[in-house]
């Protein structure tokens, strides 16, 4: 019996709306339609192929048990295969043609007095994956997705990390190279790295998704990245030099002007992230004053002299 690939007798791909079915499959029987091509059979059996098609990928239920074995297992259109290979008489399917549709339609979802059940062929094919009848089908590993929160400058600087993942219940280490200026939420792709092929198939594969840190101390925002830096009230009040740790891992002198305050910030050009073309942003600091971690009894007398010597009205 031959393999019917209902979704390339529509044209959609496997994972199509019901909307994009819908619309695939009035664009060809309108075209196809007796009504439009009298006396033409090769039309006509391409519209009985079509509403065939649509019978099952139109209905939610058919199309979830057409997918279980047609997708799952990999047959291409006109694959030939033995149903009764998996344990089945060909007489529960070759039970009367009266819906018009194939003998592959009716394995599945004819029915009939014999008491077939879609449900037994498919739970049956399954249990005999490894089998006499399931031997000679190769069939693709399924395909894995981990996720891997990496610092940003882990991507700015294309860095190679390690990552363990879980692939069918173990546990199994490898080394990623991370591409420079990959965006948070993108994907990177190892091929072959998923499930094992069953029957000789190939391996599935694996993809990797990445996120940046929340606790990284750069934030990226686009192209251009942010870091805090904090001040002590006497630097942003007078002004001061400070040695910067730049994204790449250099450092940087920076001139803080007198008079800064919280929640202002200074750009640095071209010391931000960058992207596959090596377009580089700003890398802005974002100040913040902070009290000193401890205050001695001097400190405490020159605070004191200061607001005694404020010219400006005390807040309240």
């Amino acid at each position: 019996m031959k393999f019917k690939d209902y979704y390339e007798i529509l044209g959609v791909k496997k994972d199509a709306t019901d909307e994009e079915i819908k619309k695939a499959y009035r664009k060809l029987a309108k075209k196809y339609h007796p009504d439009a091509n009298p006396g033409n059979k090769e039309a006509e059996e391409k519209f009985k192929e079509i509403s065939e098609a649509y019978e099952v990928l139109g209905d939610k239920e058919k199309r979830k048990k057409y997918d279980q074995f047609g997708h799952r297992m990999d047959f291409n259109d006109g694959f030939e295969f033995d149903p009764s290979q998996f344990g089945f008489n060909r007489t529960y399917y070759q039970t009367g043609n009266a819906s018009g549709f194939s003998d592959f339609f009716n394995m599945f979802f004819g029915g009939g007095s014999d008491g077939f059940n879609t449900d037994d062929i498919l739970g049956s094919i399954f249990e005999n994956i490894g089998s006499r009848g399931a031997r000679s089908v190769k069939r693709k590993g399924e395909d894995i997705t981990s996720h891997l929160e990496i610092d940003p400058t882990d991507a700015l600087l294309g860095k190679s990390v390690k990552v363990t993942v879980n692939v069918n219940g173990k546990a199994k280490t490898l080394d990623i190279k991370i591409p420079v200026g990959i965006k948070e939420g993108e994907q990177i792709k190892l091929k072959g790295q998923g499930s094992e092929g069953v029957n000789g198939g190939p391996n599935g594969d694996m993809y990797i998704k990445i996120n940046f840190s929340p606790n990284a101390q750069y934030k990226v925002n686009g192209l251009d990245m942010e870091k805090k830096v904090e001040l002590l009230p006497w630097e942003a009040a007078l002004g001061t030099g400070i040695l910067v740790d730049m994204p790449d891992g250099k450092k940087m002198n920076v001139n803080i002007p007198p008079g800064i305050n919280t929640g202002n910030k200074l750009r640095i050009p071209g010391q931000g992230y960058t992207d596959r073309n090596h377009n580089r942003g700003n890398l802005y600091l974002n100040i913040s004053i902070v009290n000193p971690p401890v205050i001695d009894e001097k400190m405490k007398k020159l605070y004191r002299e200061l607001m005694e010597h404020n010219p400006v009205a005390p807040r309240r």
